[in-house]
């Protein structure tokens, strides 16, 4: 019989065997907590996209700074530094892009020691990281990384442009619009804003005061406020509403002028309203001749009774109304009716070469010998 009071030995073995093994753990345990915790700050830290890029081109950073001294100058140059600078500034904030122009840096100094690089080429990188810096903050400004700033603006353009495209008239009606932003640009202070239900047709021609980027901005955004009023109000209180909604800003940034015309496409009667704006100009089929409206009023923003004196008339068949914009008819060292005189004489031979092939070519001759100083913006409207 076995003594009661003496431990088994197959016991004492395993109890042993399970000490050791617990002391073997215990070391394993404490390296795989510690690799859990270093794994999760590295997640912590590269948890953006700004992050990750960041240590990308940092390890670029050292790649070339390191194999452009011991690798062949065929492979590798100093020079290729200006890539993550150029990179940095397109895909970094700020920030993050300072500590990446230190790395650039370091990597230079080894490179100048080892007689790799020379004055010049730090001077470019330097240049270049001094550009990068300004485009890195401009972007931080706008909140938006990379391309999708200038996506933006395109998206931006491309609306006003659609926007300024007057829409599909009934049979025996035809329009065209011709917007030209000076200098080339893609934006200007002029824009139009058009409604049609299929029985009346709304078109506002607007300018806003100024030239540029300021001017193009404005006009951006005034676009779409008189965009959504232009058929949500009576006809008659579309160029009042705008004149209440630029005075319900606090800025006050220039005047605005705009044009509206109503016009009912069964009868051909309309209605022109002016707020400081050149006046439309009506083609007489019967006579030949052109005319302009004597609607008017007081520019947009500056006082609260625009006192309004619109027009009423009939469109022909024939007939034919021009919106326009001061940019065709004013020119330096020239009052405002020498330009309109000119406009209307040039006008004249849109009845013989048809009112939309000619309404682009109207444009360029009023540009010629004047420059591209100004916004121009033309509208058509004519019955068959």
């Amino acid at each position: 019989m076995a003594d009661l009071g003496v431990p088994d030995r197959r016991e004492c073995g395993y109890s042993a065997a399970i000490m050791v093994a617990a002391g073997l753990s215990r070391p394993l345990i404490a390296v795989r907590t510690a690799l859990r915790r270093a794994t999760g700050w590295v997640r912590r830290q590269l948890i953006t996209g700004n992050r990750r890029v960041a240590l990308g081109l940092t390890v670029v950073t050292a790649a070339i700074s390191v194999a452009a001294v011991h690798v062949s100058e065929s492979w590798f140059s100093p020079g290729l530094l200006i890539l993550p600078v150029l990179a940095g500034g397109l895909l970094l904030w700020p920030r993050a892009l300072r500590i990446l122009f230190v790395l650039i840096a370091a990597g230079l100094v080894y490179d100048v020691i080892e007689d790799k690089a020379g004055p010049g080429l730090v001077a470019t990188i330097v240049v270049t990281a001094v550009l990068a810096d300004r485009l890195a903050r401009t972007r931080e400004k706008l909140g938006m990384l990379g391309l999708r700033g200038e996506t933006m603006l395109i998206d931006l353009r491309d609306r006003i442009r659609a926007q300024g495209t007057l829409p599909e008239l009934p049979e025996g009606w035809g329009s065209v619009s011709v917007l030209r932003p000076a200098g080339g640009s893609s934006f200007g202070g002029d824009f139009l804003v058009s409604s049609c239900d299929g029985k009346t047709l709304e078109v506002a021609l607007v300018d806003v005061a100024g030239k540029g980027v300021d001017a193009g901005t404005r006009a951006l955004l005034l676009s779409g406020a008189f965009g959504g009023l232009l058929g949500s109000v009576p006809q008659d209180e579309f160029l009042a509403a705008c004149n209440a909604y630029l005075h319900r800003g606090t800025a006050r940034e220039g005047f605005v002028t705009a044009i509206h015309l109503a016009l009912d496409l069964t009868t051909g009667d309309y209605v022109v309203s002016s707020a400081g704006h050149p006046p439309a100009a009506h083609f007489d089929a019967g006579s030949g001749t052109w005319r302009l409206t004597a609607a008017r009023g007081i520019v947009l923003g500056v006082v609260g009774d625009l006192r309004l004196v619109p027009e009423r008339g009939t469109l022909r068949p024939g007939d034919a109304l021009m919106l326009y914009t001061d940019g065709l008819v004013e020119s330096p060292g020239h009052d405002i009716d020498y330009g309109t005189d000119r406009l209307l004489g040039e006008a004249d031979r849109l009845v013989t070469t048809g009112f939309r092939a000619g309404a682009a070519d109207l444009v360029r001759a009023m540009a010629a010998g004047v420059g591209s100083g100004d916004d121009r913006a033309l509208a058509l409207i004519w019955r068959g």
